[in-house]
């Protein structure tokens, strides 16, 4: 009898050490610890998209790579994060662990699906999630990458397609973009660090269209030079239907423009009719109209050439 009930006792003890191993190893799974408290961020879990991360002001925690609260107490409408992907696996923090770099998507019961980018860092008792990079509404993810620039140590460059400066949510992405994300482990979080596209970018691959350029200067052959006196006023964006639409410091003025080979020409600009004391508008518009072809540059530059050889006009 003595000995079956040992038998019957270590059987007990048996099944309540599995049950608490299962429960712990869930529990840690699902973005909660061992007494049913959510992780918050920073907070170690046994897998990246069961990890906790903090999307806006909210930590957010996954489970299996999705999660869904009500956006108010008692409300139907829900905010569900999902993982995306487009995932990149980097040493962030020199450990000698590989950790993750990927996306999410927040949908908040609107028509809005926002994007952002995240970080799990691979730790030795378990993952640890990130803050969230906003990237953009409904934008159009590309590819996320390890960028190859020797001066930009462990950055993060993600690349994406979204609209051109006023055009409506309805149209579809097609301005290329690039956000180049340096991770701080101390905020767990991520700062965008400055493009340097010299001897970057590809002449091939780039497009008018491909983002709003803004004008840096224009140079004469005569060894005289036009700046912008105020740094950015001056954009010009094309679009795949011929339209262009240009801001200046005063004025915003919208056209066509018609493209064969790498020759281009701008048809008749209407404009506001703003009056701006010591505007540079008109010289920008005399400048434009005397543009007669095109090309782009290693440093990911807009050239415009001038008439009988006169000169150029750059943009970034």
């Amino acid at each position: 009898m003595k000995k079956t009930f040992l038998i019957i006792l270590g059987l007990v003890v048996v099944v309540a050490l599995v049950g608490m191993y299962k429960f712990n190893y869930l529990a840690s799974k699902s973005g909660y610890d061992v007494d049913g408290n959510k992780l918050e961020v920073g907070e170690k879990s046994t897998g990246y998209k069961n990890a906790t991360y903090n999307i806006g002001a909210e930590s957010v925690v996954l489970v299996d790579g999705s999660a869904e609260t009500a956006s108010a107490p008692d409300s139907a409408i829900k905010i569900v994060t999902k993982y995306f992907g487009n995932e990149v696996r980097i040493d962030l923090n020199n450990d000698d662990r590989e950790d993750i770099v990927f996306l999410l998507t927040q949908t908040t019961g609107g028509t809005g699906t926002f994007f952002y980018a995240v970080a799990a860092l691979n730790t030795e008792d378990g993952w640890l999630g990130s803050r969230g990079f906003y990237l953009g509404d409904r934008v159009a993810p590309q590819t996320t990458e390890i960028s190859n620039n020797p001066n930009h140590q462990n950055v993060i460059a993600v690349n994406y397609a979204d609209r051109a400066v006023g055009e409506a949510m309805l149209e579809q992405p097609s301005v290329g973009k690039s956000a180049w994300l340096k991770f701080d482990v101390g905020s767990m979080s991520f700062g965008e660090v400055e493009q340097n596209f010299s001897g970057e970018a590809d002449p091939d691959v780039m497009t008018l269209d491909m983002q709003p350029w803004t004008w840096v200067k224009t140079s004469y052959n005569n060894d005289t030079e036009l700046v912008p006196n105020k740094t950015d006023a001056f954009t010009i964006a094309f679009k795949k239907d011929g339209a262009v639409s240009v801001t200046t410091d005063c004025n915003s003025m919208g056209g066509t423009y018609s493209v064969t080979g790498n020759k281009i020409s701008f048809g008749p600009m209407f404009s506001t009719m703003m009056f701006c004391e010591n505007s540079q508008e008109q010289d920008f518009s005399s400048m434009l109209a005397e543009v007669q072809s095109y090309f782009f540059t290693s440093k990911g530059e807009l050239i415009l050439e001038l008439k009988l050889d006169s000169g150029s006009a750059t943009f970034r």
